[in-house]
């Protein structure tokens, strides 16, 4: 039996060999940034950046933070082919970028609600959202938003009344029957026109709904021909989604439902909606948080008032989008103050929609044992 016995020249005691195994998985895996390097970068890379925006054209808050990450991005990524290689370097580079969008991509987001909270919870009291603004004048503190929430509520509701069953019925349509080769030239109709729909801005959907309805057919302009804007904004919306929810329930489930007699329509309604239901709530309420912020056709077809009208079939009705416009463009700064507060009505109501769909999805989706 060949070897060295313990304590010859030749042989190696277990500290040397756990010496050794350490310096050759050292050679094997290259060299390692210390932890603190990151933080030294972005600390370098930060004063190098209030360096020249205070001695060149640089400057604003915005051309600093972009200077900045530039640097940083650049002497971390460096520093790291130096001294851990290509592999390790290109991994660091890679991180860093989906760090750095996803704080671009936040930033702005929780930028913009946190002014919005900001201002308008100065102006936010009881008597700001029980009051309208009839007979008030634009430079008094007085009158509120009572009014437009009023007509936000009934536009929203009603074209989120039509708009939805209408969109998940033609997302049903598309997925469940459209496959059947004698429904394919209108299903490819029907998917044409929801991706143009997609397309159309909201000036000129409030354009066609104006010139069609109201000029054309005689309807007044009121919350009801705005809500038909809105449902035409929607719909797009309200059908693609459902129909991506619709395409990742299993197919299994669909067959073992007909393997039972169950008929199609039935397996629908009772296994394939259900399924997909928190979907297609969450893809109804972004429809509906789409078109609750739209101003320009409102004004087209239901322009403002300053007046409480709960007839939405009947005269001018406000809404918080025209409310918000009419307040900024009077330019006093009660009326200012008076538009932030009711952009965060505005977001109070989308959060509040958001909540009780997804308590709704909750009990009326599949029950998960």
């Amino acid at each position: 039996m060949s070897g060295q016995t313990p304590g010859s020249p030749g042989s190696l005691n277990d500290d040397e060999r756990t010496a050794s195994d350490q310096l050759l998985h050292a050679a094997l895996a290259g060299g390692k940034l210390p932890r603190w390097a990151p933080t030294a970068v972005a600390g370098a890379a930060f004063v190098l950046a209030v360096l020249l925006n205070l001695l060149t054209p640089v400057d604003g808050v915005a051309g600093t933070l972009v200077v900045g990450v530039l640097v940083f991005v650049i002497v971390q990524t460096a520093w790291s082919f130096t001294v851990e290689g290509r592999r390790h370097a290109v991994d660091r580079l890679a991180t860093t970028a989906i760090y750095a969008t996803f704080v671009i991509a936040l930033v702005p987001l929780v930028a913009v609600l946190a002014t919005v909270i900001v201002k308008g919870m100065q102006i936010m009291s009881t008597q700001f959202l029980m009051t309208s603004m009839r007979n008030v004048d634009p430079n008094s503190y007085d009158g509120g938003v009572y009014h437009a929430i009023v007509g936000t509520l009934e536009q929203v509701g009603i074209a989120a009344l039509i708009g939805v069953p209408l969109g998940i019925l033609t997302a049903i349509y598309l997925v469940e029957y459209a496959p059947d080769a004698r429904r394919r030239r209108l299903a490819h109709l029907v998917s044409f026109f929801v991706d143009v729909m997609t397309g159309v801005p909201s000036v000129v959907v409030g354009l066609f709904v104006y010139t069609a309805f109201v000029l054309t057919l005689g309807m007044q302009r009121s919350g009801f021909a705005a809500s038909i804007a809105l449902t035409i904004l929607m719909l797009p919306v309200v059908v693609r989604s459902t129909e991506e929810m619709l395409r990742i329930v299993p197919r299994d489930l669909r067959e073992a439902s007909y393997a039972l007699g169950i008929p199609k329509w039935r397996t629908i309604l009772k296994v394939v909606l259900p399924t997909a239901m928190s979907g297609i709530i969450t893809g109804a309420m972004l429809a509906i948080a789409r078109v609750a912020g739209e101003t320009a056709p409102l004004l087209l077809t239901t322009f403002f008032s300053n007046s409480i009208n709960f007839n939405p079939f009947k005269g001018p009705q406000a809404s918080l989008p025209t409310y918000i416009w009419d307040q900024f463009n009077t330019g006093t700064n009660s009326a200012t103050d008076r538009a932030w507060g009711a952009a965060l009505v505005l977001i109070f109501i989308v959060m509040a929609l958001y909540l009780g769909a997804k308590i709704i999805a909750r009990f009326t989706g599949v029950k998960r044992a």
